[in-house]
């Protein structure tokens, strides 16, 4: 009986085990997963087993061994292919994948080099154990026979498939209580209830959330409304109104993080003309990113919308059809020309669907351009052509314009010709980083050309010109890199402070000065329409004018951490920023909730359509 019993539990054990040991060793090689205690790290070890047995379990019903086998080995291949997804996903996104972002489809033939960047030849070596059973099952497959399974056996299989489940999740909500109602982190969640577990909590969480928009209703404005209002910062006296009149033009440049900004590499300053225009402009250096796996279509929606973006997915994508109360609609409304430039397929991230939404009058995308061979490079054409044919659409268009414009050339994995080369690489072990200064740097000289050309136009005097990083393009994946470069250990602190973007705004007649005030891409509505001379006290939103006296010094990142005047709070932990050391939790305490808050009302809107039931009119009469 002991034999029969072996040789008919051998084949799963085997296919279990492997994928088990795998699981856990890409946990430890390719996701780097702080483990602060023992008990996270018998979480870890643990938690893919339930799953893997539950799904393999599932052969135990098949009466053909040659079924039988078969589904072992395919599901094992899929399970293997999904994990893989993730980490080729993490080695640049330092994320993992969601539901929303495997239906965006559209984006997959645009990612080109910088998905083909992040396989390596070793990769191979994922799918080893599955080569090693196919071998196996042919030259002996008596080795790993299966027999026919008792209705005893599947019981007692799958009530310990059950029992580790459970296990699992009993000492996860002992780790991390309210895990699965209260978190904003997918590492968090894959820590503790596993890879595959956690894709299928994304799948209930997208079920729901499809679901909310259907049962919401207008009484679920109120407590935003009363929030967004408490929140309002009133325009500066000195400064609403500067601009008005004036023409718009909004630049989002690609993946340009802050520290590049008044620094050199190899004794070669990285962004001379950034330098320089910071100090002609109102210049935020606490300003952050606040990005989630939308990445550029994420900063878009913050910066027109002052709504935070989704903890998966990209806003663009999984709720295009939504009302908005853009900054794009807004400056329609009052007489301006919007639109937006960006020299790419006008699918890519779902824009052609989107920037409708948003209310933006006019698309300047790949057909408007001139784009062959020899002016482009990487993802596209390079950022002096779309300057240079951008400034000749702007000469046509009608006065005042609002232009949003999005560049290419500094994007992921930094590819470049070498006669657009202005300084020399980095040298460290991360080739990402060494390339990047080399595009940062060409496209600081785009800027300066762009800026000369306006001039030249005569649209330059009569123009508010806004440049603004619109998120990271070093993720954490290259901090060893990073430490080489900065000179200091890259710690959750040093991470927080490197989403710091480049926001300036350079107003005609306005005196440029550095303003310190901490503020994100959530802001940036708000301020740009008081200079305009647009007011937005009827407005829901939760950003604040970056120059009003009232502006709170807080920013929220999308996965819970936030920014104060003097502290971090990262990795679960309040940092001061004087020593860059963890501190009392309790002076990060009072935002902990507020972060909490602002998020969850913002992710009401959106998953509920709510601004569909929203009147600014009747507001105005309240």
């Amino acid at each position: 009986m002991k034999g029969t019993l072996r040789n008919n539990v051998s084949l799963i054990a085997v296919v279990v085990l492997f994928l088990w040991m795998k699981t856990y060793i890409i946990y430890q090689t390719s996701f780097k997963m702080e483990i602060e205690n023992t008990l996270q790290a018998f979480i870890l070890f643990i938690n893919p087993l339930s799953f893997i047995m539950l799904i393999m379990g599932i052969s135990m019903f098949f009466k053909s061994e040659k079924a039988r086998n078969r589904y072992l080995i395919s599901a094992s291949f899929l399970l293997t292919f999904l994990l893989y997804a993730n980490v080729v996903f993490y080695r640049f996104f330092n994320d993992f994948i969601t539901m929303p972002l495997l239906f965006q489809t559209s984006n997959f033939a645009d990612l080109g080099n910088s998905v083909t960047e992040e396989f390596k030849w070793y990769d191979i070596f994922y799918f080893i154990d599955l080569i090693v059973l196919v071998v196996i099952l042919k030259v002996k497959p008596k080795l790993v026979n299966f027999g026919s399974m008792t209705k005893m056996n599947r019981r007692a299989y799958f009530l310990a498939a059950a029992a580790m489940f459970f296990l699992n999740l009993g000492l996860s909500e002992i780790e991390r209580p309210q895990l699965l109602t209260r978190t904003f982190d997918r590492e968090m969640l894959v820590k503790n209830i596993g890879t595959f577990n956690y894709h299928i909590y994304d799948v209930i969480l997208q079920s729901k959330s499809s679901a909310q928009r259907a049962l919401a209703d207008g009484s679920e404005l109120a407590d935003i409304e009363n929030y967004s209002d408490a929140n309002y910062a009133t325009p500066n006296d000195d400064l609403f109104g500067v601009a008005k009149g004036k023409n718009l033009i909004m630049v989002s440049v690609e993946s340009t993080q802050e520290f590049v900004m008044n620094n050199k590499v190899n004794g070669q300053e990285i962004t001379p003309f950034m330098n320089q225009f910071a100090k002609e402009s109102l210049y935020f250096n606490n300003f952050y990113h606040q990005t989630g796996q939308g990445k550029t279509s994420d900063a878009e929606f913050l910066t027109e919308n002052s709504l935070y973006p989704l903890s998966r997915g990209a806003v663009f994508f999984t709720h295009s059809g939504n009302e908005f109360n853009s900054m794009a609609e807004k400056l329609s409304e009052n007489g301006y020309f919007s639109n937006s430039m960006h020299a790419n397929n006008k699918s890519f991230w779902n824009r052609d669907i989107m920037y409708k939404s948003l209310g933006y009058e006019r698309f300047y995308e790949a057909g408007d351009y001139d784009i062959n061979e020899d002016n482009s490079v990487n993802w596209g054409m390079k950022d002096v052509p779309f300057f240079e044919q951008s400034v000749q659409h702007m000469k046509e268009m009608p006065k005042p314009f609002y232009s949003k414009m999005i560049t290419l050339t500094n994007h992921h994995p930094f590819y470049y010709d070498e006669e657009d080369k202005f300084i020399d690489e980095f040298t460290s072990n991360s080739g990402t980083l060494n390339r990047y200064f080399v595009t940062v740097r060409y496209t600081d000289e785009a800027l300066k050309k762009f800026v000369e050309d306006l001039k030249a136009s005569g649209l330059y005097e009569n123009s508010v010109i806004v440049l603004y990083g619109d998120h990271y393009g070093i993720s954490e994946n290259h901090n060893e890199a990073m430490s080489q470069y900065l000179g200091k250990e890259v710690t959750p602190f040093v991470s927080t402070q490197l989403q710091k973007v480049p926001f300036m705004i350079h107003v005609p007649g306005v005196k440029g000065r550095v303003i310190d005030k901490v503020g994100g891409q959530i802001d940036v509505r708000p301020t740009l329409l008081h200079l305009l001379g647009i007011n937005t006290k009827d407005d829901l939103q939760f950003g604040q004018d970056l120059l009003s006296e009232d502006h709170e010094d807080f920013t929220v990142f999308r996965d819970g951490r936030f920014v104060t005047k003097d502290y971090v709070y990262a990795d679960n932990k309040c940092w001061s920023k004087a020593t860059e050391q963890p501190t009392e939790k309790n002076y990060c305490t009072p935002y902990i909730e507020k972060a909490a808050t602002e998020l969850d009302y913002s992710d009401r809107i959106i998953y509920g359509d709510l601004l569909r039931f929203y009147d600014p009119d009747s507001a105005k009469k309240q």
